[in-house]
């Protein structure tokens, strides 16, 4: 029998782009991954589609699987030859229990590979403005249990010597047992009034922190209702984060916002939103497919030299005209003595990228606008192509026949639904774990409806932007009402309304 190979791979604090390039080289590997509650849902997307997810999250009052179960999982996917990603939240070696992994696999004689991961101990009190060393302030720092093995007859914990320590002292899964903490460190020495931050969900949306002191932050606690997860950070380095705090201050902080797009065309939103501190969930709507018949795309495609003008209403129509062309054995000079127009700036932008001057660009980014504009542009009996989607509206070319304009209206591409898992969609929608939705086209808020199999009413509460006015009918028609509507029909324009909408919510 083949043995497989176990990697102990650390997936950070709950932020997923704190996990390492090499844990995320090992989940996208895997035939298995074995994954706890703190570890971001988001990471699952690095999976290959046929990796085996299981789940074995543990919270301080349920266990999915006890630690000997785990360790025996690991040994069993092992012992079938496959490749197996145990990832676990912080670092599988801080107070992770990674180490009674490793030694049941090495007695096992399973190999295996430890993948450090950020710990919560420095990077939930950094997210929260905190520093656990500072010059001026402390040289140290010790990372406590704050919930021993419970087996135990005596603690481990040395308060004498923590409690008269000057350095900083972090205290994980300790909120159970905060009273207890606070109590040992001041009945060992520490002063009474020593700074204590409670750090709740740091490094995600969720992210909560307390400030009080030894005497108080017990009662502070339980007025404020924290609980687990959570992290305990003592010491004079806690009167920073007045000063330090950042990544509350980040205008998204705290949203969970869906991103409709199809997948190759979503980072440009989902990099926006998060450097502003809000969570990105890519739920592609739409996939883009060949048109159902390409037979006139590819008769214009022989015959380019017989158009005047070539009209691109979307960045995908763009790109899939030209590998059509491409395909076809053609390329730009068969476009020579042609006039190009771009509906807006992204479509402009993919066009000049392959080397073409656009002739116009109307000043509001949609087909009305098109037409309007070239109402004084192009001469009766001119020929024009319109290279877009197979499902568009029939408005531009409509208007374009009624100005004596022979039109061309050729099916480059299709929208096609797209491959978000409707599931995870409806479960985060149904918990209230979404704050916004974005739309970027009629398409994604048609399929987006599908995705929810028509039910709306996951919605409430949920506010949804538009890119713009077509976008926002459609959602009309569709039942849905829409929060705010980008003032420039672009992904900046719809990252500004995100922005204003969230100052004014």
């Amino acid at each position: 029998m083949n043995k497989g190979y176990v990697y102990l791979v650390g997936a950070g604090p709950g932020d997923p782009k704190l996990i390492t390039l090499k844990g995320s080289e090992c989940i996208a590997k895997a035939d298995v991954l074995v994954y706890d509650r703190l570890a971001s849902r988001r990471l699952l997307n690095l999976t290959r589609p046929d990796c085996e997810l299981i789940y074995v999250g543990k919270s301080p009052d349920r266990h999915t699987l006890k630690q000997d179960e785990i360790n025996q999982l690991l040994v069993t996917k092992g012992l079938e030859g496959k490749i197996v990603t145990r990832l676990k939240g912080g670092d599988p070696f801080v107070f992770g229990r990674g180490g009674e992994e490793a030694e049941a696999l090495l007695d096992a004689g399973i190999p295996f590979e430890v993948v450090p991961g950020i710990t919560s101990a420095i990077s939930v009190p950094a997210y929260a403005g905190i520093p656990v060393t500072h010059r001026d302030l402390t040289s140290s720092f010790a990372v406590i249990t704050g919930h021993e093995d419970p087996t135990k007859n005596e603690t481990a914990i040395q308060w004498n010597h923590i409690a008269r320590s000057h350095g900083t002292l972090v205290f994980l899964m300790g909120m159970e047992n905060l009273p207890l903490i606070a109590q040992k460190l001041m009945e060992n020495g520490k002063e009474p009034t020593t700074p204590v931050g409670i750090i709740q969900w740091g490094t995600r949306p969720e992210q909560r922190t307390l400030v009080g002191s030894l005497r108080t932050i017990a009662e502070k606690v339980k007025e404020e209702g924290f609980t687990n997860p959570s992290i305990i950070i003592v010491g004079e380095v806690v009167s920073l984060r007045e000063k330090l705090q950042w990544f509350e201050k980040k205008p998204l902080f705290g949203q969970r916002i869906i991103v409709t797009r199809a997948r190759h065309q979503a980072s440009e939103l989902s990099q926006a939103i998060e450097s502003l501190g809000g969570e990105a969930w890519e739920f592609p709507t739409i996939e883009i497919a060949p048109p159902t018949d390409a037979s006139l795309l590819l008769k214009a495609l022989k015959d380019l030299q017989s158009f005047q003008w070539l009209i691109f209403t979307s960045v995908n129509g763009v790109e899939a005209f030209f590998a059509e062309l491409l395909e076809q054995q053609g390329d730009v000079r068969d476009l020579a003595g042609l006039e190009l127009v771009a509906i807006g700036p992204a479509t402009k932008a993919a066009l000049e990228k392959r080397g073409l001057r656009v002739a116009f660009v109307p000043e509001e980014y949609r087909a009305e606008k098109v037409a309007e504009g070239l109402r004084h542009l192009v001469k009766s009996g001119d020929k024009v192509l319109l290279a877009r989607a197979e499902e568009a509206r029939t408005i531009l070319p409509d208007s374009l026949k009624a100005m004596g304009v022979e039109v061309w209206d050729v099916p480059a591409y299709k929208t096609i639904l797209g491959g978000a898992n409707r599931a995870d969609l409806q479960q985060m929608l149904q918990s209230k774990e979404i704050d916004r939705v974005t739309f970027t086209s009629s398409s994604t808020v048609k399929n987006f409806i599908k995705l929810l199999d028509g039910k709306t009413e996951l919605l409430q509460n949920v506010l949804l932007y538009s890119i713009g006015p077509i976008t926002s009918a459609t959602a009309r028609e569709m039942g849905l009402t829409i929060h705010r509507e980008a003032s420039e029909y672009t992904i900046q324009g719809l990252v500004e309304a995100l922005l204003e909408g969230k100052k004014h919510d």
